[in-house]
């Protein structure tokens, strides 16, 4: 979907300003009402814009490790362990990966044991063949999406 210079205006301040009216963002825009609807509702159903809701805090929710649990699976079993993956709370995100497993998960943890505890629970799953666990230290770059936009928007003035 091509993103111009506009949306990317748009995108910037949702990101920025995410609690602000349609009609402020009309206003700081310089767009009429009408306009900016409509943009957000072609960004919508074009799959750009995938949400609305409050970004939360695991660690503020009281789980703050965070580990990267990739997981080998049985073939032909990759779809029945990805559902399986759904009813374990602590999994924040789960992926399809090439390389070293099949899947790879964002696990939010109370401690160490309570990570340990998460991880044998995968093991136990039909399919698991075994699991490789990397521990976050640290985030040095937050999620972001923003630097995307504004190259999309970059790239989409170049004639």
């Amino acid at each position: 979907m091509a993103v111009d210079e506009l949306d990317t205006r748009i995108l910037r301040l949702l990101i920025e300003q995410p609690r602000t009216s349609v009609r402020e963002y009309a206003r700081l825009l310089g767009v009429a009402r009408g306009t900016l609807q409509a943009r957000l509702d072609r960004l919508e159903r074009t799959g750009v814009i995938t949400g609305t809701g409050p970004v939360l805090s695991p660690a503020a929710l009281g789980h703050p490790v965070l580990a990267f649990v990739h997981i080998e699976v049985t073939q032909g079993r990759l779809d029945e362990v990805g559902d399986a993956l759904s009813a374990v709370p602590e999994i924040i995100e789960a992926f399809s990966i090439t390389g070293g497993g099949d899947l790879l998960t964002r696990v939010a943890a109370r401690d160490n044991a309570h990570l340990e505890d998460v991880i044998q629970r995968l093991i136990r799953l039909p399919g698991v063949v075994r699991t490789r666990t990397e521990v976050a230290l640290r985030e040095r770059v937050a999620h972001r999406v923003l630097p995307l936009v504004e190259a999309v928007g970059r790239a989409a003035r170049k004639p």
